[in-house]
């Protein structure tokens, strides 16, 4: 424990199992609980088509990130990796601060929504209970990233549990309905339509990229690291599928795409478990919200202070504190930032935009993991994989952004937004003026 003290490193605390749990319990998050109606509104009885598809897209990416992991084990994680390939520092700017967002915003709606569900009961204003929210998860993350580990483990405990449960009390009604009918609005079963609930669900998936974030954290990270990206996602994918499953053999697909009826899970409950209190779902819905706000908090300050070691961002936000071991003033600044946004009210098409950029995230990730791979003299990691998987990856993730620019149904908003944000990052590229040299040793 006392290794890296000296010099400024993080703490390695985090194991396999933790590695596995941490990585389930952000992807599920409040994901699937907020996913599930409205792609079964537009899948029908074959939502869990889409869920198959979309954990393709993601075991490829993962795979690919398990990849990078083993070779390159840096907290900048994605900053560093797109640095290493292309040595472009503009570009690595730009991924790392468009991850990053994608963490702001998604903590911002999460306090909100954790706000908005106990308003009702506790009686004080919203903005008194989203500030108590982010200075709680802030105390957590400054603590220790032990502390986050178990605190996570808690979280995901009850979330899955929840998930569990509606499938275990669906069980009898399994195989009770046609698992290919589709909307009458959708019409047949094809594949745009698939590709379309794809896009949709695929973003119950996000969460497994933030792990790159914690390798200076992890014990054995070469080794460690792409086992539990691996792990993680298999486990989520067979979770999401009898989920997927359960909820549409129970009740009809109409139902769980109309919000008035209720959350999907609690209208399962209602049929298959109508003794369970309603408000159960309620706490686990809590907990979901609140690990997913921590799992997003945790990735955005490592990554905030690897890219300040990487030398793109100001010196300070790299600074670790001499006994907790946690970066600080990183913690602290993304903090500040998360209440002022916290205030901007409905942020949901600026959290769409960022998921946007997350597939160009990974796409570009796959396009550098195929440059490295070809390219003379790099080192190869402890985990390979084949040439033809990172392709696959960038191919598959490619097709899914440009099916959700398409679809005019899906509006346009939320691309314009993506759009403005690169702009306004690369406009804080040449303000800040990143510093020289840009550290990509090994």
């Amino acid at each position: 424990m006392n290794e890296g003290k000296e010099n400024g490193q993080l703490a390695r605390s985090i194991g396999l199992f933790a590695l596995i749990v941490y990585g389930v319990g952000d992807m599920i998050g409040a994901g699937i609980y907020g996913t599930i109606g409205v792609a079964a509104g537009k899948m029908g009885n074959a939502v869990w088509l889409a869920f198959l598809v979309s954990m393709v897209a993601a075991l490829l990416t993962g795979l690919s990130y398990a990849s990078l992991a083993s070779r390159y084990p840096r907290a900048a994680g994605a900053a560093f990796v797109t640095q290493r390939a292309f040595g472009w520092q503009f570009l690595s700017y730009v991924v790392g601060l468009t991850v990053t967002c994608s963490g702001l915003t998604s903590m911002a709606a999460t306090s909100r929504v954790f706000a908005a569900t106990l308003q009702p009961i506790l009686g004080v204003p919203p903005w008194c209970i989203f500030l108590a929210f982010i200075g709680a998860l802030t105390l957590v993350n400054l603590r220790g990233i032990r502390e986050c580990v178990w605190v996570n483990m808690f979280c995901t405990a009850i979330e899955l549990g929840g998930l569990l449960f509606v499938i275990v009390v669906a069980l009898p009604y399994f195989g009770s309905v046609n698992y290919l009918e589709t909307p009458p609005a959708a019409g047949a079963l094809t594949i745009p339509l698939i590709m379309s609930g794809a896009v949709l669900t695929f973003y119950a998936f996000v969460g497994f990229e933030d792990l790159l974030n914690l390798a200076e954290e992890v014990k054995n990270p070469q080794r460690t690291m792409p086992w539990g990206i691996i792990l993680a996602v298999a486990a989520v994918t067979v979770i999401y599928v009898l989920v997927s499953i359960a909820v549409i053999s129970v009740v009809a697909y109409a139902d769980l795409a109309d919000s008035k009826k209720g959350a999907p899970l609690a209208q399962i409950t209602r049929v298959a478990a109508p003794w369970l209190p309603h408000h159960v779902y309620t706490g686990i819905t809590l907990f979901a919200v609140a690990n997913t706000a921590l799992m997003n908090f945790i990735m955005g300050s490592r990554l905030i202070y690897g890219m300040s070691r990487q030398g793109l961002l100001p010196a300070v936000l790299g600074l670790v504190h001499r006994t907790r071991r946690t970066p600080h003033v990183a913690i602290l600044t993304l903090a500040a930032m998360v209440s002022i946004l916290a205030f901007s009210g409905d942020i949901s098409e600026l959290a769409s935009a960022t998921s946007l950029l997350l597939l160009f995230v990974f796409a570009l990730m796959n396009t550098a993991l195929i440059v490295l791979k070809l390219r003379k003299g790099e080192a190869p990691g402890l985990f390979e994989v084949p040439l033809l998987v990172p392709i696959l990856g960038c191919l598959i993730c490619g097709l899914l952004v440009v099916s959700r620019v398409t679809t005019a149904a899906a509006g346009t908003r939320a691309p314009l937004i993506a759009a403005i944000l690169i702009a306004a990052i690369a406009v804080l590229y040449f303000v800040v003026r990143p510093r020289e040299p840009i550290a990509v040793t090994e």
